[in-house]
C-alpha cells in the first residue's frame, strides 16, 4: 500500500516496454513476423531502437544487476510475443551492449537562472515526474534539490521513494535513515524506513521506526498497517490484529488493513475467514496484489480459477512495485503447479525470483564457505566434550532444524500436538546470540553460557509457562548446534532431511525475505545446500550419541506412526494419538507451510522435482549426495 503515490514503470516494465515498441503487434499483417525474420532488418530500425534505449533505459543509471533485470524482462516479453529464442537473445545482447557502452544522457541543460532555482521549484518538478511514473527523472530532480539543500527532510524522503521505485532498495534505506537523522519527528521518513527494512528482511529492526510513526500520528492508517505486518512476521499475531483493527477504525476503506487481517487468519489456519478478508480488500481496491496472491495460497487451485489467473496476470503487468509483482508471480507459479502445467509454473517462478533479487544483496558463496569452515574449526570434537562450565541441564528446549522447506514445520506441528509440548515457531535467539563479539572465533566461556541459558529459558517461558517441552524450529539453528549444545548439553535436537533437489526447488518456489538471498538462484541454492550438509555432517560426527535424531522426510510420510513414536520416545514424551492428527491442532504457523501442516500427510511432495527435471540444472548433482 505504501509508495502508491509514486507508482509507475519499474525496471522490469522499461524492458517490457522496449520489447513492445519493437514488436507492437505480432498479429498485424504489416508487422514483421518474429519467427520469419529479424525485426531490425535495416540501419534506420537499428538506430531507432538504440535511440529508444538511450532515452528510456540509459538515464536510469543501471548497475550490473539492474541491467540484467531489465534485459531479462525485455527478452521475456519478446518470447511471449512469439519471437524465436535465438533472435530474442541476439537483440538482448544488443541491448546490454548499448547499456554498457552508451553514457547515460544528462538532464536537459539548464540556464544559469534555472541552476539557481529554489528548492521548491525543483521539488515541484520531481513530484510531477513521480506522479507521471517517470522515476528516473524524479530521481534527478530530487538529487539536484538536495545538492542545494541537503537537509530538506521531505526531499530526502521522497528521494528515497524514487530510489525504491527504481529498484535500488539499499540506497533507499540509506536516504530514509538520513531523513530520520535530520528530523526524527518526520512521519513519512520513519514509516518508509520501517517498511523498507521489513521488505529487505530486517524484520525485528523495522519495528522501532514503525512504532515511532504510529506515535507521531495515531490516525495514520498506513503506519498502523505497516507495523501490523511487521508484528505478524515476528509471530505476535494478536498485537498485529490490534493494529490492523486500529487502521480500519481510522480509515474504514483501507484495503491494506483487510489484507493484514487475511494474512493473520491464514497463519492461524482459519482459511475461510482469510478468504473473506482478502475479498473484502478487493472490494475496496480490486488491484491489491497481496490480496490476489493471498487467495491463491489458501487452497489448491483448479482450472475453474482462470478468472483469478487472468486478473493476477493483468495486475502483475500493470506497473506495480517489483516485490509486489514478485509476490504475484510466485502465486501464479503455484497456480500452474497446482494444475500440473510445470513449464508455465517454472517460468513464473523464475520471473518471480528475478524480481526478488532486486531487494537482496548478492549471495556471497566464499563467505558462506568460510563460515562453515570456522564452525567446524571452533566446535571440534574436543571443544564439544563435557563438562561445560556454566551450562544448563534443562531438557525443556527442543530444537527442530534442517534446511528451509525440508519438513521442519511438519515435525514441529506433530510435537506441538502433544498436550505436554508447545511449538514456539522460529525463534531468532541463537542467530542473534551468535553475533556477540564474545563468540567470535571461540566457544562461550562459563559466564556467557550461564547468561545465554538464563535468557533463553526466559524466552521459552514467554512462549509457554507450563509446557514440558518447547520446540524452537528455526532452520538456521543448524548453523549454531555447537553453541547450542555447549549451553544446553541435555537438550534434544531433531534434524529433518528431505531429498536435496525437492528441498532446493521448494525454496526456489517461495518468496522469502531478502535476507535469504541464496533462494533466488538455483546455483546459489546448490552451493548453500552443499555447505549446509557439510556443517550438519560435522555436527552429527562430533555431538554425543543420543543428542541428535535425524528424520528422513520421505520415511515419515510413508510411515507416520512409526516415526511419530520415535520422535516422542526421543523427547521422553508418552504416546498420544493426537500427534497423528496434527492437522487438527489449532495454533499459529508463521512459515510458508501454514497451509500444508493443516492437511493430512500426502506423498505428492516426495520426488516432486521430477516434474521439473528439465529445469533443475545446477541442482542435478545434489541428488547424489544422499544416496
Amino acid at each position: 500500500m505504501l509508495f502508491k503515490r509514486f507508482r509507475g514503470p519499474s525496471i522490469v516494465q522499461v524492458g517490457a516496454a522496449l520489447a513492445n515498441q519493437l514488436l507492437p503487434d505480432v498479429a498485424s499483417p504489416t508487422a514483421p513476423h518474429p519467427k520469419r525474420g529479424h525485426p531490425l532488418d535495416g540501419t534506420e530500425q537499428i538506430r531507432a531502437f538504440l535511440s529508444r534505449v538511450d532515452t528510456e533505459a540509459s538515464p536510469l543509471r543501471l548497475g550490473i544487476f539492474r541491467k540484467a533485470r531489465l534485459a531479462n524482462s525485455f527478452k521475456w516479453r519478446l518470447l511471449e510475443k512469439g519471437m524465436s529464442r535465438p533472435v530474442a537473445e541476439e537483440l538482448t545482447q544488443l541491448l546490454l551492449m548499448r547499456l554498457s557502452t552508451s553514457p547515460p544522457p544528462q538532464p536537459d541543460q539548464q540556464s544559469p537562472q534555472e541552476t539557481q532555482a529554489d528548492v521548491q521549484t525543483l521539488l515541484a518538478r520531481a513530484q510531477a515526474s513521480g506522479a507521471r511514473g517517470e522515476h528516473a527523472e524524479a530521481f534527478n530532480w530530487y538529487r539536484k534539490a538536495l545538492e542545494i539543500e541537503p537537509r530538506d527532510v521531505a526531499a530526502r524522503t521522497n528521494f528515497g521513494v524514487a530510489l525504491y521505485q527504481l529498484g535500488r532498495y539499499a540506497e533507499a534505506e540509506v536516504q530514509f535513515r538520513r531523513a530520520t537523522s535530520i528530523n526524527s519527528n518526520y512521519l513519512d521518513a520513519q514509516l518508509y524506513l520501517g517498511t523498507v527494512l521489513r521488505w529487505r528482511g530486517q524484520i525485528a529492526e523495522s519495528e522501532l521506526p514503525l512504532r515511532r510513526a504510529v506515535k507521531l500520528n495515531p490516525r495514520n492508517a498506513d503506519a498502523h498497517v505497516s507495523l501490523g505486518q511487521t508484528l505478524a512476521l515476528l509471530g505476535r499475531l494478536r498485537h498485529a490484529v490490534e493494529y490492523f483493527e486500529k487502521a480500519r477504525r481510522v480509515a474504514p476503506r483501507h484495503a491494506g488493513a483487510y489484507v493484514g487481517l487475511g494474512q493473520v487468519a491464514s497463519l492461524e489456519g482459519c482459511f475461510e475467514e482469510a478468504e473473506t478478508w482478502f475479498k473484502r480488500a478487493l472490494e475496496l481496491e480490486d488491484t491489491e496484489p497481496a490480496a490476489w496472491a493471498g487467495l491463491a495460497r489458501l487452497r489448491k487451485m483448479t482450472s475453474a480459477d482462470t478468472d483469478w489467473l487472468k486478473r493476477a496476470e493483468k495486475i502483475a503487468a500493470s506497473g506495480i512495485a517489483p516485490l509486489a509483482q514478485a509476490d504475484l508471480r510466485f502465486a501464479i507459479g503455484k497456480y500452474w503447479n497446482d494444475l500440473g502445467e510445470y513449464n508455465k509454473a517454472f517460468d513464473s517462478y523464475r520471473r518471480a525470483n528475478e524480481l526478488q533479487k532486486a531487494a537482496a544483496l548478492p549471495y556471497a558463496r566464499a563467505e558462506r564457505t568460510r563460515f562453515v569452515d570456522e564452525m567446524i574449526r571452533v566446535y571440534s570434537r574436543e571443544a564439544l566434550a563435557p563438562p561445560f562450565a556454566g551450562s544448563s541441564d534443562s531438557v525443556r528446549p527442543v530444537f527442530v532444524t534442517g534446511m528451509m522447506r525440508s519438513g521442519t514445520s511438519l515435525v514441529e506441528q506433530i510435537v506441538a500436538s502433544h498436550p505436554r509440548a508447545h511449538g514456539a515457531g522460529e525463534l531468532q535467539f541463537w542467530n542473534d546470540a551468535a553475533r556477540k563479539p564474545d563468540l567470535h572465533n571461540q566457544p562461550p566461556d562459563a559466564s556467557l553460557r550461564k547468561k545465554l541459558a538464563k535468557e533463553y529459558l526466559q524466552t521459552l517461558a514467554s512462549c509457554s509457562a507450563d509446557a514440558l517441552r518447547v520446540v524452537d524450529k528455526s532452520t538456521f539453528n543448524s548453523d549454531h548446534l555447537g553453541l547450542i549444545h555447549s549451553v544446553f548439553p541435555a537438550a534434544r535436537i531433531i534434524y529433518v532431511r528431505r531429498d536435496p533437489i525437492d528441498t532446493c526447488l521448494s525454496c526456489y518456489f517461495q518468496q522469502f525475505a531478502a535476507s535469504h538471498n541464496f533462494t533466488t538462484d538455483l546455483a546459489d541454492l546448490a552451493h548453500y545446500y552443499r555447505e549446509h550438509r557439510r556443517l550438519v555432517s560435522h555436527w552429527q560426527a562430533v555431538l554425543p550419541p543420543g543428542t541428535l535424531l535425524e528424520i528422513p522426510y520421505a520415511e515419515l510420510v510413508a510411515d507416520q506412526e512409526k516415526w511419530t513414536r520415535r520422535i516422542l520416545e526421543f523427547l521422553n514424551l508418552e504416546w498420544d494419538e493426537r500427534c497423528l492428527q496434527f492437522y487438527l491442532t489449532q495454533r499459529p504457523v508463521i512459515t510458508a507451510s501454514f497451509w500444508q501442516v493443516r492437511q493430512k500427510l500426502y506423498g505428492s511432495a516426495v520426488g516432486r522435482w521430477r516434474n521439473y527435471r528439465r529445469f533443475i540444472g545446477p541442482l542435478r548433482e545434489l541428488g547424489k549426495m544422499d544416496r
